[in-house]
């Protein structure tokens, strides 16, 4: 599998955004122009939740002050490594 990017979120955990869902976030989602808007939710996120329906999703948000929304990154765990699933604009942290 082939990857756009690896970083470490707060808590020191490797995540990855592959080539594959990278596609999937800039088909449905293409209000979100470049990979780095994702990693820097990752990296400097106002506020991570678990998914209330999957222990193993987690939710980072960051705030746009242009768009007046939150970017959302969701984020599958797996062994204690991280994937990028997908990405979108939300107007609140839920």
């Amino acid at each position: 599998m082939s990857y756009i990017f690896e970083i470490v979120d707060k808590s020191k955990r490797k995540i990855y955004l592959s080539e594959e869902r990278w596609k999937h976030i800039k088909l449905e989602h293409p209000e979100i122009i470049e990979p780095f808007e994702i990693e820097r939710v990752i990296t400097k996120p106002d506020k991570i939740l678990t998914s209330d329906r999957d222990e193993t999703v987690g939710w980072y948000f960051l705030y746009n002050k242009r768009r007046k929304e939150y970017l959302k990154v969701s984020v599958k765990y797996l062994n204690g490594t991280g994937f990028v699933i997908t990405a979108h604009h939300t107007s609140k942290i839920q």
